[in-house]
């Protein structure tokens, strides 16, 4: 209550006297009458704000996170929102008709589905306060990874990436903390499947809670005979394909085991029903073809990390039905998904490229499985072991062949941020195999392994200054310098240098190994 001066009282008195005539008519104000003897005016007193305007008290910490990162995209949250989309095969762009999506939606959530577009717009414009702040301040830091590839928001420079991915952080810590539900695991999905990477330890311990999180709520148990609503039904099933997708692909590339094993959950693979609708569009069935396609490839790489991570007497020494599982799934795909997986063609599609580079490295990690068995074998077999060198080399050109294919609406599309990790390993295998392969400097340089991983490295580097792609930055921070060097040291040797002895450049020599691979072999080194 404030004070209000004597001068006005009287006119409010005659105010109060009149509504207090009404039903229902009354004030926020409060009249203090003096007593008849007193020679004093009335007192009134009426109701003000306390607080400045603008600022809402008993806010969570999830929300003050919140606020922070909406003012800071303030001017652009609207284009954020409301970005005109057309269809990816429109034959003439101007007679299209152009609607309008958020740019989550347009990018990733056709390739990874999380949320319902429809019912999520409606939430947004209706109550946004209902959705939760930290599904709300991850989805907003997922989007700034397409900033550069949309024509409207390319024109203004980005907000800090970086500052707005450690805001949205701790909304998803600190929801996690105070308010666990179902919309945390959205959000933290959209958090560990953002970009760039560039916290390891931090993804794999918001995955855990996840994980566990889902375990609670029963979302690895079959929904569709429960008698609850189709599309909550749709929606835990949608959270626990995207759960199960980046617990494996995390797996593969972080070297630590899943955190779910096949036998604990009965969710039925997604079909085209779970999907889409019977009006969906030609682009959205082949969009969720390729989502399928995915989750049935992560369902192989499950078995083979059952190999990679088993110790002791439990690990299988059989792995050829490995290949049989990657075989049957390759001969189960329908004829788009085919061409994208064996020819690496109709890029185009949204998510192609993804299950394209998700396949060779499934590939190439079963042919590594196969030529360490192969190397463990009491007989050693060379031409087989020379085989399988080979093999594995040419899944790895194909890797190289596929960047060097990517345009610009590629480079701008859906990514599992885990793609990153390919190169990488892909790159560490050729040198590897280069440097067990050949005897000499001058070898190692003119060889197959080592020119693939030279080119590898050159193209991410391309890739990097011209459209600034972050999937190329943990492969040029873990390798360009050694390839650089390598490539250094054949110059000054064919110069008539003397920097190492190139007629005996041989593997086993640990000390060649330090030189040239500093810290290779420690992860927790990296700052990714």
């Amino acid at each position: 209550m404030h004070i209000v001066g004597p001068a006005v009282t009287n006119d409010s008195q005659v105010l109060s006297d009149y509504l207090a005539g009404i039903p229902g008519g009354t004030r926020s104000t409060r009249m203090v009458i003096p007593e008849s003897a007193s020679r004093s005016q009335p007192v009134l007193f009426t109701m003000v704000q306390k607080r400045p305007v603008g600022l809402v008290m008993n806010k969570s910490p999830s929300e003050e996170k919140l606020l922070i990162i909406e003012k800071i995209l303030e001017p652009f949250i609207e284009d954020i929102i409301n970005e005109y989309v057309m269809p990816f095969s429109a034959p003439d762009l101007v007679q299209i008709h152009m609607q309008t999506s958020i740019r989550y939606f347009i990018k990733a959530n056709g390739c990874l589905p999380l949320l319902d577009e429809q019912s999520f717009r409606d939430q947004f414009y209706k109550d946004k306060s209902r959705i939760s702040p930290a599904l709300l301040s991850c989805l907003y830091a997922h989007t700034l990874v397409y900033w550069r590839y949309s024509p409207n928001l390319s024109r203004h420079k980005c907000p800090d990436s970086r500052f707005i991915w450690n805001l949205a952080n701790e909304a998803a810590y600190s929801e996690l903390y105070l308010s666990p539900g179902m919309s945390i695991i959205g959000a933290i999905l959209l958090n560990i499947g953002g970009r760039p990477t560039t916290s390891i330890i931090g993804n794999g311990v918001l995955l855990g809670s996840a994980v566990s999180m889902a375990h609670s709520l029963g979302l690895n148990q079959n929904p569709l005979p429960w008698k609850i609503p189709q599309s909550e039904k749709y929606l835990r099933m949608k959270l626990w394909w995207s759960l199960l997708l980046h617990d494996r692909w995390l797996s593969l590339a972080h070297g630590t085991p899943p955190h779910i094993l096949r036998a604990q959950y009965d969710v039925p693979l997604p079909t085209l029903e779970h999907l889409c609708q019977d009006n969906s569009s030609e682009e959205k069935v082949r969009t969720a073809s390729i989502f399928i396609a995915l989750v049935r490839l992560t369902d192989v790489l499950g078995q083979h990390l059952q190999h990679v991570y088993a110790i002791g007497q439990n690990k299988p020494s059989n792995i050829a039905n490995l290949e049989l599982a990657l075989n049957n799934w390759v001969e189960s795909l329908t004829r788009s998904c085919r061409l994208i997986v064996i020819r690496g063609s109709r890029l185009e599609v949204p998510g192609a490229a993804n299950l394209r580079l998700a396949y060779l490295t499934t590939r190439l990690l079963l042919q590594r499985m196969e030529l360490e068995t192969d190397k463990r074998m009491s007989v050693y077999h060379e031409e087989r072991i020379t085989n399988r060198y080979m093999q594995a080399r040419h899944t790895a050109e194909e890797i190289l062949l596929l960047l060097q294919e990517l345009q610009i609406e590629q480079l701008g599309g859906f990514w599992l941020p885990v793609a990153a990790f390919a190169f990488p390993a892909t790159v560490s295998f050729l040198l590897r195999c280069a440097l067990e392969t050949e005897s000499s400097l001058a070898s190692l340089a003119q060889s197959n392994s080592f020119r693939i991983a030279r080119d590898l490295v050159t193209t991410l580097r391309s890739l990097q200054k011209r459209y600034e792609w972050d999937l190329a930055d943990i492969c040029l921070a873990q390798h360009s310098e050694i390839v650089d060097r390598i490539l250094a040291d054949v110059a000054t040797f064919e110069g008539g240098g003397n920097t190492m002895d190139g007629q005996e450049f041989v593997m086993p020599d640990a000390s060649i190994l330090d030189q040239y691979f500093p810290s290779l072999w420690d992860p927790l080194q990296n700052s990714w």
